[in-house]
């Protein structure tokens, strides 16, 4: 999802989140840091710069032998609307065209047979009836669609896992540090709309990690990956990675009752994508380039992939079908600021949540320059 119109973060922004998330009971020693309060986190190292034009705004990224696939999220411009196969230098060496126009791609899958996913699952507006993947397998040129339907209403999403069976397992974006998963109920079937069922919940540890997006940053999910030997996944959020061990297999259960290991991905510019290296021993990410200073090109930058013991303290979700309404977060999307205003009272109507409306509007207008 791009962010139109990037939030500047000054003195009186800093008191408006604040005051946001006093009156919404978000409040967090994490909320009260500034920007650059992250403490030791270190940057990660550069891999490779993106140089083509058409790859402004990654959303998505998988590593393979012998490069990287990486795809744009829902673009306007057809030239940007394929699957983009990089090398290891970085430089696009083929492309692959939809068969019909994809709505907005927001993540990659690869299975352990080089079967590509594409994770046409954005919905800044939670207006879509279907979402989709697109299954594009090895040597083949041209993507299978498979469209999907929430079982209770529209939800934003920007990331895709793979289960054990090589199935998709979709992750909402969230908005206060919860977010839910949701599987298909029945196989996938060209042609056909699957249904989803609610999979579980995760709410993500809490960090100070600095990104463009202060604590809000923290708290969306905007990508994920498996690890090649499918022993591990992480989520990533605009500031912190978090992986998962998954000792037997079940990518819910690891998600739903695990803890994870946190590795800070300090002030990326705009950190929507995550993948493993293929020796699974690094975190690679990419960023959208699109709103950045002239000349500011995409790169690839590396983390160590983290080993050890936890350094969350508890549990971090519940497994089985759970209904999101029984545990709304603040809000979905809540960075999303194509024009809807951020929905941040789950009180609605309530004085509380007018308060909290009306800090947070305060904020974004006094937020621009």
């Amino acid at each position: 999802m791009r962010v139109r119109g990037r939030l500047r973060w000054g003195r009186r922004a800093r008191i408006g989140a604040v005051l946001a998330a006093l009156l919404t009971g978000v409040v967090t020693p994490a909320v009260l840091l500034t920007p650059g309060a992250a403490g030791a986190a270190g940057a990660g190292a550069p891999v490779c710069q993106i140089r083509d034009d058409r790859l402004k705004e990654i959303s998505g990224m998988v590593a393979t032998d012998d490069g990287y696939v990486v795809v744009n999220d829902g673009a306007d411009d057809e030239a940007r609307r394929r699957i983009f196969f990089l090398d290891q230098r970085c430089a696009v060496v083929r492309t692959v065209s939809y068969p019909s126009q994809p709505r907005d791609t927001e993540d990659l899958a690869i299975g352990r047979d080089g079967t590509v996913w594409v994770a046409d699952i954005g919905d800044n507006d939670r207006s879509r009836t279907t979402v989709a993947v697109w299954r594009l397998a090895p040597g083949k040129d041209k993507p299978v669609l498979h469209r999907m339907a929430y079982p209770d209403r529209p939800h934003d999403a920007e990331a895709l896992l793979l289960d054990s069976d090589g199935q998709p397992l979709i992750v909402t974006k969230g908005g206060s540090g919860t977010v839910f998963l949701y599987a298909p109920s029945i196989a996938l079937r060209p042609g056909a709309t699957t249904p989803l069922a609610p999979a579980g919940q995760v709410s993500l540890p809490m960090t100070d990690t600095s990104n463009p997006f202060s604590f809000i940053g923290r708290g969306v999910v905007t990508g994920a990956a498996n690890a090649p030997d499918g022993r591990r996944v992480v989520l990533r959020s605009y500031a912190d990675a978090f992986e998962y061990d998954v000792p037997d297999g079940d990518v819910v259960k690891a998600l739903t009752s695990g803890t994870p290991r946190i590795t800070p991905l300090p002030d990326e510019p705009q950190g929507e994508s995550i993948t493993y290296s293929r020796d699974g021993g690094s975190l690679l990410t990419v960023s959208e380039s699109a709103d950045q200073p002239p000349g500011t090109r995409p790169t690839i930058l590396r983390y160590p992939a983290t080993d050890g013991p936890v350094t969350a303290g508890h549990p971090t979700g519940s497994a089985g079908p759970v209904s999101p309404t029984a545990v709304r977060p603040i809000a979905e999307d809540t960075i999303g600021l194509g024009g809807r205003p951020w929905l941040l009272a789950a009180g609605g109507g309530t004085l509380l949540g007018l308060l909290a409306l009306a800090g947070v509007l305060w904020w974004r207008h006094t937020a621009r320059p």
